[in-house]
């Protein structure tokens, strides 16, 4: 293990039994405590006063620790402003007899400094000194404006839920309640429980929350829940020693092999206690994945809202995925993992057979879930492991073949879709496959981007009424990457264009994100652009102002 980088604070835990659970992982409350911990040490590192904490960003867990490794949890301010500072957080877990490394988590957290006495303190900036610092710098501006826009995109999203379709209907089997989830626990304030400020120790809350929140996710699985993420969300307030926390905890929605779990906390003093009035300090909501004890995943089953109550939590929690979704791809720094194969002439309908085939495949994929519904637009994602795939569902009002035809032509993309600035064929590959030399505008960076793609085009076969347009990124020495642009990537994408009737059809647009993309998508699914949304509409309204007559002028 390296040791810490100037301004970086390292904090290393043997796991004991008494950090585990029943499974003999690590307790992801006792984890949630040394994270905070460590997060705290740094932001009072670089302010040299003391500091609280003001909120907590989403924190996936991607791998499990378990008794006898080893933690290492490392902590940095990526960002000051003025009061207020950015801690990244980073986790990892060490094996001591393979000594091998495995990253559980990177999160952020926002620390304030508390001022001695009145005056008021202005945090000094930090120093940047690799690259690295540079990137996660210009990120922490980002993912402050996220977490400054958070609650207006959620009422926004409630307000949107309302013109989405309920999927559950009265006449759906295996729907259940939520009312045998609601758990409700008390804690008493100790002087072991406060940190050095004298208030409740934030990271021992969060602690605290988890245990209740977890009981709640095993009331409805019946299996064993595993902590997956928990929500951004901030402190409201403070508690001391002598308050009774009362921790409330209830499962809000089910997504499949998830299931959320919202905690809500209010703090008594005695007064308080004897006149039943608390103060509502935190509220926070937790995603759980389960295991049956064949160690395999659990699916969980469909809530049905019973209540007007029951329904503002079932949308809420639709709502935060959502979000959760965008924030986790906006406020992330993915490197550029190169999928392009190299074209080959000689080899040229392999390659043309296999992007088709490798769209079908994407389309073919199950467990897609409805992010946005508007007039004739809806829009789907799916999450696998670290994958992001998008599915945009258009009804337009022309025949099948038109559209075909006119999607299928990329040098008129530039005419609907905003992110092309130019579209170019390069290589008439054959009548059905071209290659194309794409230009976008500039989307993160200072740079605009460039793609070279095969795209493949495929008639509907006699007992079928479906178009296909398979596009994927292609490498061609002819066409290398120029200094003007960012040379980025389609991994797969593509239309699926299906005729519901003589005059009628949808049309549906594929695309398995890549970190290159990332950018044009992530503000929509987090709820605070319509990028996608104006560009679906700008596509139907292209196809239908079309006539059959320009078809002979495209090809």
């Amino acid at each position: 293990m390296e040791p810490p980088a100037a301004g970086e604070v390292h904090m290393s835990q043997a796991i004991q039994p008494a950090h585990a659970n029943a499974r003999g992982e690590l307790s992801a409350g006792q984890l949630l405590k040394w994270i905070d911990t460590t997060a705290c040490l740094a932001a009072e590192k670089h302010a040299g006063v003391s500091c609280v904490t003001a909120s907590v960003d989403d924190i996936q867990f991607e791998e499990t620790a378990r008794v006898g490794q080893v933690i290492t949890i490392k902590a940095k301010v990526t960002r000051a402003f003025s009061t207020s500072m950015e801690i990244g957080i980073k986790v990892i877990v060490q094996d001591i007899f393979t000594d091998t490394e495995k990253l559980i988590s990177v999160a952020f957290s926002t620390f304030v400094a508390k001022p001695v006495g009145e005056e008021k303190i202005y945090l000094k900036p930090v120093t940047l000194v690799t690259e690295q610092d540079h990137v996660e710098h210009n990120l922490a501006s980002e993912r402050r404006k996220v977490r400054l826009q958070h609650e207006d995109t959620f009422q926004n999203l409630m307000k949107e839920s309302s013109k989405v379709d309920d999927p559950i209907c009265d006449e759906e089997e295996g729907t259940v309640s939520t009312r045998g989830t609601a758990i409700q626990s008390i804690e008493l304030v100790l002087p072991p429980h406060a940190n050095h400020h004298g208030n409740t120790f934030g990271g021992q809350i969060m602690a605290w929350m988890e245990t209740v929140a977890t009981i709640s996710a095993s009331r409805l699985c019946r299996a064993h829940p595993l902590l997956k993420s928990v929500d951004m969300f901030k402190f409201r307030g403070p508690s001391v020693v002598g308050d009774r926390l009362v921790f409330n905890a209830i499962v809000n929605n089910t997504f499949q092999t998830c299931v959320e779990v919202g905690v809500r906390v209010e703090a008594f003093n005695c007064q308080e206690w004897s006149e039943g009035r608390g103060r509502h300090i935190n509220s926070a909501f937790l995603i759980y994945n389960a295991v049956d004890d064949k160690e395999e995943r659990v699916t969980f089953p469909r809530i049905k809202p019973m209540s007007k109550d029951d329904l503002r939590r079932y949308h809420g929690a639709v709502a935060r995925k959502r979000i959760r979704l965008g924030r986790k791809y906006v406020t992330s720094h993915r490197e550029e993992v190169p999928f392009g194969v190299h074209w080959d002439v000689s080899n040229q309908v392999s390659l043309s057979d296999g992007n088709v085939e490798a769209f079908q495949k994407l389309v073919a994929k199950r467990g897609w879930e409805v992010t946005s519904a508007v007039e004739k637009i809806k829009i789907y994602t799916l999450e696998e492991h670290d994958i992001l795939s998008v599915w945009v569902e258009k009804q337009v009002e022309k025949p099948a073949h038109l559209a075909y035809h006119l999607l299928s032509d990329f040098t008129k993309r530039p005419l609907w879709d905003p992110h092309y600035m130019s579209c170019e064929v390069i290589d008439w590959v054959s009548e059905d496959d071209q290659i194309y030399y794409i230009t976008c505008p500039i989307a993160n960076g200072t740079k605009p981007k460039d793609l070279v793609v095969l795209v493949s085009r495929r008639r509907p076969l006699k007992d079928s009424d479906t178009y296909v347009v398979a596009a994927k990124s292609v490498v061609l020495p002819s066409v290398p990457p120029s200094p003007q642009y960012t040379r980025s990537e389609i991994v797969c994408a593509g239309f699926l264009i299906h005729a519901a009737g003589s005059s009628s059809c949808t049309v549906s647009y594929f695309n398995q994100v890549s970190a290159s993309i990332l950018p044009y998508f992530a503000g929509n699914l987090g709820g605070w652009s319509k990028s996608i949304e104006e560009t679906a509409a700008s596509c139907i309204q292209f196809i239908e102002n079309a006539t059959d007559e320009g078809l002979l002028s495209i090809f």
